[in-house]
């Protein structure tokens, strides 16, 4: 059973405070603040992530690698879902992941792997290392006006960035209200003002979701145009690991006490009242490719 749900106290990632009240820059900081506590969050329910969370389909990680792949970069590996499906695709596979925790759980369950610390924005490897990167759920995470440049420099001229997001399929009737819990908790813990206004570049808008779970690059990066390629597949899921799984989002694990109990009552009763003890779940994987083209990083 996942904890997190349960829990009545919750302190911020170290060195990830709120600045408070203020406006101007100080509105900008308190909201970069905020967003990089989000990011950190995950390790803090590292080994229900790495439980809970579902990976990518095998078929999409056919259509990111190159068949010829010597070395692969999973960045912002979490807890190596992906990681531990590139094993035995290439010789060298490294995981790039900057919290400590969830690199503790990765290392752990995939020693064949070379685990750095590290992030999107400064990744600790040479020029031209690896022939592909893989960033599953994560690009929303990072800047990609400084984490282009990086990838760009660590990939080999014909080398694949992969980008991938899970979701659950949500012309499914009963997925569909599931989902909507996670969309009540991720309003829950957004401030009334940005609830109010919703404004297109504040962080956790729909628009500023959406905007980042479009893949673009700099002017002048080279890399070619994107791809795209979706798989659709299921998972075996019982009611506990449904429970487990709404206790892994930073939407949540954010919550304040308060809501975070009403939360899980909540997502109880939602699943009790499903006629199954276990299910398929549906998913889909959607896939975005690009490949570096040769010439400099800028």
């Amino acid at each position: 059973m996942n904890l997190i749900l349960q829990l009545t106290t919750l302190g911020r990632s170290p060195g990830c405070r709120s600045s408070g009240h203020g406006s101007g820059d100080d509105d900008t900081l308190e909201i970069v603040t905020d967003r990089e506590s989000r990011r950190l969050s995950f390790g803090s329910v590292a080994a229900d992530y790495d439980r809970y969370r579902p990976a990518p389909p095998p078929q999409a990680l056919d259509w990111l690698i190159p068949p010829d792949a010597t070395a692969v970069l999973d960045l912002a590996a979490g807890t190596g879902a992906v990681t531990r499906l590139l094993i035995g695709r290439a010789a060298r596979v490294v995981a790039v992941e900057p919290d400590e925790r969830m690199r503790a759980v990765l290392a752990a369950r995939c020693p064949e792997a070379e685990v750095l610390e590290g992030r999107g924005e400064d990744i600790p490897l040479p020029d031209a290392s690896v022939d592909a990167v893989v960033i599953a759920s994560a690009w929303h995470w990072l800047d990609p006006e400084r984490a282009v440049p990086e990838i760009a420099r660590v990939l080999r001229p014909g080398g694949n960035l992969g980008v991938i997001w899970v979701r659950r399929d949500s012309r499914v009737a009963w997925v569909a209200e599931f989902n909507a819990l996670s969309r009540e908790a991720r309003e829950a813990d957004r401030a009334p003002d940005a609830l109010a206004t919703d404004a297109p570049t504040a962080v956790g808008s729909r628009k500023d979701r959406r905007r980042r779970r479009e893949v673009t690059f700099p002017p002048g990066s080279p890399m070619s145009s994107v791809e795209e390629h979706t798989v659709e597949y299921t998972l075996p899921m019982t009611k506990d690991d449904l429970f487990g799984l709404l206790g892994t989002y930073s939407a949540v694990i954010t919550l304040d006490p308060a809501k975070r109990s009403d939360f899980s009552q909540r997502a109880r009763d939602f699943l009790d009242r499903q006629p199954w003890e276990q299910t398929d779940l549906p998913m889909i994987c959607r896939c975005l490719r690009a490949t570096r083209l040769p010439g400099p990083t800028s």
